[in-house]
C-alpha cells in the first residue's frame, strides 16, 4: 500500500459502562452498553467499513465493547491490539500510536475512551462533511458513538490537522 492511499481512522468510545465496586480499568459494560454496542458494529457494517488494525484500550469496558461490535462486522479484523497506553489516552498519546502502524494498513479502529476520543476527533479534523463536526460539539460523544476520520499520507502523517470528518454516529441519535 502506496503512502498515497487514502486511510481511514475509525474512532470508537466504549459503550456505557456500569459502575460496580471495582476498579475503573476493570469496569464492565451496562445493560445499554451491551446493547449500544452491537447497534454501532451494524452502522459500521452498513456503512461498509471493516478495519483491518483494531488497537483497543486494556480497559475491561472497551474490550466489551469491541468484541460486541465485531460480531456484527461481515469479516474479521486481520490483527487486534490491546494498548494499556490508550487507556486514559491524551489526544497526543493516542496520535503517538496511531503513528506507529505500518503503512501496509488502510484503516484502524480505535476504540478508548473520553475525554481522549473526542479529543483526538476534533484534534485531527481539518475538514468536515456535511454537520458532523457541529453534531460533535453540540452533543460531546456519547458512549458507543464513532466518528470516521480519512486523510492520504503515511500514518507518521497523522497529526493534528491532517483529516476530515465524514461520519458521525451515535446509536442515542
Amino acid at each position: 500500500m502506496s503512502v498515497d492511499t487514502p486511510r481511514r481512522i475509525i474512532v470508537l468510545r466504549h459503550a456505557k459502562a456500569d459502575w460496580p465496586s471495582v476498579p475503573d480499568h476493570e469496569r464492565p459494560l451496562a445493560d445499554r452498553g451491551r446493547r449500544d454496542a452491537p447497534e454501532t458494529g451494524r452502522w459500521l457494517a452498513g456503512a461498509g467499513i471493516n478495519p483491518e488494525l483494531v488497537l483497543c484500550s486494556t480497559a475491561l469496558r472497551t474490550r466489551e465493547t469491541w468484541k460486541l461490535v465485531a460480531h456484527e462486522l461481515p469479516k474479521r479484523a486481520r490483527r487486534t491490539v490491546y494498548e494499556d497506553r490508550l487507556y486514559e489516552a491524551s489526544p497526543g498519546e493516542i496520535i503517538a500510536v496511531l503513528q506507529e502502524t505500518s503503512d501496509e494498513i488502510g484503516d484502524v479502529l480505535l476504540v478508548g475512551h473520553n475525554p481522549g476520543v473526542q479529543g483526538l476527533t476534533e484534534v485531527l479534523t481539518a475538514e468536515a462533511e456535511g454537520d458532523t463536526l457541529i453534531r460533535l460539539r453540540r452533543g460531546g460523544f456519547p458512549t458507543a458513538a464513532v466518528a470516521v476520520l480519512t486523510f492520504t499520507g503515511s500514518w507518521k502523517s497523522a497529526e493534528p490537522a491532517a483529516a476530515t470528518l465524514v461520519a458521525f454516529h451515535s446509536p442515542q441519535d
